[in-house]
């Protein structure tokens, strides 16, 4: 794993933590936010411990960056943060993350968590979720927080009915090959209409494309049922 901090006193304290673990090894160390995308793509390690204050990128912007950009499905990134806030907790589950947890959390929460999301699981409020799970909790609270500033013209959808259908399907936290089966469609034509609904909604992922959705209110997580075969 790597340990992403720009305190080198936390650095040791988090590393003498984890060595004592049998199967956790470090194998890099960031201290800043480029440094952390720069090491992430080069060991590709399977957790990273992702402090939020660092220099030039911070640990949210850097993060989205590993799991968007560079689209590093492989690696799970837990972030640490000295503010334990419900806002900023969502803001970092968006960019990417598995977990978020409050600097001085105890060892005997966070070793686990590490292994949680070493399992390609999410750990929200101590609560272990499953991708589509915690994708689904992530919109579900941007769904709570939003208020249409104009009903009239947030009804307005430039989606065609299909593409409605996929993106309605996308915020249940289905994949495309899910999508694919439930719809009784090939996996490139889900990827194709993907990449249409991006492109009319002038977003970069299916997770800001699902947010739109239901700021807009063009669909409601329960009012999206999966079809049965």
């Amino acid at each position: 794993m790597m340990i992403v901090e720009d305190h080198p006193l936390l650095i040791q304290g988090l590393r003498h933590v984890l060595e004592e673990e049998s199967d956790i090894t470090v194998v890099a160390e960031a201290s800043t936010g480029d440094d952390a995308v720069r090491l992430a793509l080069e060991v590709e390690p399977d957790v990273i411990l992702m402090d939020i204050n660092l220099r030039g990128k911070n640990g949210i912007q850097a993060t989205y960056e590993i799991k968007h950009t560079y689209a590093a499905d492989d690696t799970a990134i837990i972030v640490l943060t000295a503010y334990n806030n419900d806002d900023q907790m969502l803001h970092a589950l968006r960019s990417g993350a598995s977990a978020y947890y409050p600097k001085d959390v105890l060892p005997t929460e966070l070793i686990p968590a590490i292994r949680v999301v070493n399992d390609d699981k999410y750990m929200i409020y101590n609560s272990i979720m499953t991708k589509a799970d915690a994708f689904r909790w992530i919109l579900k609270q941007v769904e709570d927080l939003t208020v249409a500033s104009d009903p009239g013209q947030e009804a307005f959808s430039p989606l065609s009915a299909r593409e409605m259908e996929i993106l309605s399907l996308t915020t249940r936290g289905a994949s495309n090959k899910e999508i694919a089966t439930l719809l009784q469609i090939s996996r490139q034509t889900v990827k194709n209409h993907m990449s249409s609904v991006l492109r009319k909604l002038g977003v970069e992922d299916r997770t800001q494309a699902a947010v739109l959705a239901l700021r807009r209110g063009w669909v409601r997580i329960e009012d999206v049922n999966m079809p049965t075969s």
